[in-house]
C-alpha cells in the first residue's frame, strides 16, 4: 500500500487500462519535465512497490475490476492524500458530483483537453501535501525542502539566523516563516534594507535618536531595533553595512543593548536578529569591508536559499501560485489558463532573478493576456529572444578517436561514458536547464530525461 508521506520527486501517476491514452498522457507530462508512472487497472497501481504517495494522480472512471471511483474511496479509508483528476470517456454529471464530493480535483472528458490537463495537474501538484503553500512559501524540490527544515529547527530558538542567496530568492519571506514560528510570533517583525540608505541615514533609522542629535533632529524617535521589541528584526543586503555602523551593531549583538544617537542612557534590544545577504562575506572580510567578528555572530545558523534555476520543480507550482494571486488584483478575476508552449518557456527560462523575476514574468503577462490564455507572446524574453545570444556548441568530449584510417583503438572505446559525458557537459553549460541543454545535444527534453535517468544524473 502505498505510503502517507511525501518525496519530493514523486511522479504523477496515470492509471487508465487503455494503453494510448496512458502513452499519450505520460509523454505529454514528460515533455514538460514531470516524472510519469503509468499503470493499467487499480490494482496494479495498489500494488506497486511505492514508498511515497504520488503527487498527483490522473485517474480513469472506468477501470476493469475496481473502478477509479472505488480506488478514490480506497485512497480516503487509509487517509492517502493524493490530488485527484478524474478522465472520462463520456461526460457523466451525477457521477463527477460524487467525485468533486469526495474530495477530486478536477473531473474531465476524454478527449482532455491538452491545456486544461496541464492547468489541473499543476493545481494539484501546488495544493499537493508535500508542498509548503504558507505565505508565499511554496515549493517542493530537494533544495527548497532543506531550506524550510532548517528553518523550521531554528524558528524556535533565539538563535541569530543568516541567510545567504541570489536577489530574488525569497530570503525575506523564509525571515517571516520564521517569525512566524518562533516565540516571538505575536510581537513585530520590523525590516531594514542596509543597501537603501547612506551611512547617516542607516544609523539614525537602526538606533533612532534624540531631539537635537542632528540639523533637523526637532524630536526624538525610537528606532527600527526599538520599533522591533519583543519580535524579530530583519536586516536585508547587512553585507552593504558601512564598517563604522557594524561597529555599533556588533554591540547589539554582543550585549544586547545599545543608545540611540545623541543620548547617553543605553536601551535594552529586545530582538531576535535575522540577517540577509546576496554578498559573499567571507570574500568581504577579505578585502577588509565587512567585520569578521560580526560575520561569526550573524553566522551563528546560516540557511543558503537556491537560486530558481537548481530547483525547476518549483517553477510550475510558483507559476500556477502567481497566476491565482494576481489574476484578481492585476485584471479583477482570473486568468483562463497558461499554455502549453508558454509553460515550457516558463520551464526553460533560466531565472537570474528568481522567484521575484517568475512573478514579475507573471503579472506582465497577466496584463498582456487581457483575461485570457496566457501565450508565449506574453512572456519578457519572447521579446528579447532575437537579441540573444546564440547556443555555443559543446566541445567534443575527451575520448579515444578511432584514427584516420577508421580503426578504433584496441581497448575500444567507451560509449556509454561519452554519452554521459555530453550531457553532464550540456547541463553545465547550461546551468541544468534541461531544455536548453536538450537543444544543444539534438534531443527531445523527453529524451534527454530518460537519459539523465539512466545515467543517474536527474
Amino acid at each position: 500500500m502505498i505510503a502517507k508521506g511525501g518525496d519530493a520527486r514523486r511522479p504523477v501517476c496515470v492509471v487508465d487500462d487503455d494503453a494510448s491514452v496512458r502513452e499519450a498522457v505520460g509523454g505529454l507530462l514528460r515533455s514538460v519535465g514531470m516524472t510519469v508512472e503509468t499503470f493499467g487497472s487499480a490494482q496494479e497501481f495498489l500494488a506497486s512497490a511505492r514508498r511515497d504517495a504520488p503527487s498527483c494522480l490522473v485517474l480513469d472512471v472506468e477501470l476493469p475490476g475496481l473502478s477509479g471511483l472505488d480506488l478514490q474511496q480506497e485512497l480516503v479509508k487509509g487517509n492517502v492524500r493524493v490530488p485527484i483528476i478524474f478522465l472520462t470517456g463520456h461526460g457523466d454529471i451525477p457521477m463527477s458530483v460524487r467525485a468533486i464530493q469526495a474530495g477530486a480535483l478536477d473531473f474531465l472528458t476524454k478527449p482532455v483537453d491538452v491545456d486544461q490537463l496541464l492547468g489541473a495537474i499543476e493545481r494539484g501538484m501546488a495544493q499537493d501535501h508535500g508542498a509548503v503553500r504558507g505565505g508565499g512559501v511554496i515549493g517542493t524540490s530537494p533544495s527548497w525542502r532543506g531550506v524550510l527544515a532548517q528553518a523550521a529547527k531554528v524558528a524556535a530558538a533565539e538563535t541569530t539566523v543568516l541567510l545567504t542567496g541570489e536577489s530574488g530568492t525569497g530570503k525575506e519571506v523564509v525571515a517571516h516563516l520564521i517569525h512566524r514560528g518562533s516565540r516571538r510570533a505575536e510581537g513585530p517583525f520590523v525590516a531594514l534594507n542596509c543597501a537603501a540608505l547612506p551611512e547617516a541615514l542607516l544609523e539614525s533609522e537602526l538606533f533612532g535618536y534624540e531631539k537635537g542629535a542632528f540639523t533637523g533632529a526637532v524630536s526624538a524617535r525610537a528606532g527600527r531595533l526599538e520599533q522591533a521589541a519583543g519580535g524579530t528584526l530583519f536586516l536585508d543586503e547587512v553585507g552593504e553595512m558601512s564598517p563604522a555602523v557594524q561597529a555599533k551593531f556588533l554591540r547589539v549583538l554582543q550585549e544586547r543593548e545599545f543608545q540611540r544617537l545623541g543620548g547617553t542612557r543605553m536601551l535594552k534590544a529586545d530582538v531576535r536578529v535575522i540577517a540577509a545577504t546576496n554578498r559573499d562575506l567571507q570574500v568581504a572580510m577579505t578585502k577588509g569591508a565587512f567585520r569578521e567578528d560580526l560575520y561569526y555572530r550573524l553566522h551563528v545558523f546560516a540557511i543558503h536559499l537556491p537560486p530558481l534555476r537548481e530547483r525547476p520543480e518549483d517553477i510550475l507550482p510558483l507559476l500556477e501560485h502567481f497566476v491565482q494571486e494576481l489574476g484578481p488584483v492585476v485584471l479583477g478575476r482570473p486568468a483562463a489558463g497558461i499554455s502549453r508552449e508558454a509553460r515550457e518557456h516558463f520551464l526553460a527560462h533560466a531565472w537570474p532573478g528568481n522567484v521575484r523575476e517568475l512573478r514579475n514574468a507573471v503579472e506582465r503577462a497577466l496584463i498582456l493576456c487581457e483575461g485570457g490564455l496566457i501565450n508565449a507572446e506574453h512572456l519578457p524574453w519572447h521579446v528579447e529572444a532575437s537579441n540573444s545570444a546564440p547556443l555555443i556548441p559543446l566541445p567534443a568530449p575527451a575520448a579515444p578517436a578511432p584514427p584516420a584510417g577508421g580503426e578504433f583503438p584496441a581497448q575500444g572505446v567507451d560509449l556509454e561514458a561519452i554519452e554521459r559525458e555530453l550531457i553532464e557537459g550540456a547541463l553545465k553549460q547550461t546551468g541544468r536547464n534541461k531544455s536548453r541543454a536538450a537543444r544543444l545535444l539534438g534531443l527531445s527534453r523527453s529524451k534527454l530525461y530518460s537519459r539523465m535517468e539512466r545515467f543517474g544524473l536527474a
